[in-house]
């Protein structure tokens, strides 16, 4: 089970932003790094993690300051403008296991290029 109490700081994006681990960026700045998801769900589908050690947005919302919760939100606008998404797109963070988070580091997905179409598959 994941753990989105303690920053595990083996987490796969930690390793992205130590370098251990190879992306493609497609933005960085002093506090936010974005990256082509290895496992793309749409024609465009970016990461967009913060630099600091947050485990999940609930960890990020408690923690961080108003500056660097400002700065992210800020930053995913300018990434979805670079991308050129005008057409639409989708911003998904996951909180836990019910929320389906995968890696215990706070990650927004910016997912667009094509209708993405329902938020929740309809269940049988």
């Amino acid at each position: 089970m994941i753990n989105i109490q303690n920053y595990d700081k083996n987490n796969v994006f930690a390793k992205i932003l130590r370098k251990e681990i190879p992306s493609d960026k497609i933005y960085e700045d002093d506090f936010v790094y974005a990256f082509k998801d290895i496992s793309a769900q749409a024609p465009t589908h970016i990461l967009v993690i913060p630099k600091e050690p947050f485990c999940s947005f609930n960890d990020f919302y408690e923690k961080a300051n108003d500056q660097t919760i400002l700065n992210m939100i800020r930053t995913i606008g300018k990434i979805t403008k670079k991308l050129n998404l005008e057409d639409g797109y989708r911003i998904i963070t996951n909180v836990g296991k019910h929320g389906g988070q995968e890696v215990p580091h706070l990650h927004f997905h910016i997912l667009g290029g094509e209708s993405i179409g329902p938020l929740v598959a309809t269940k049988n």
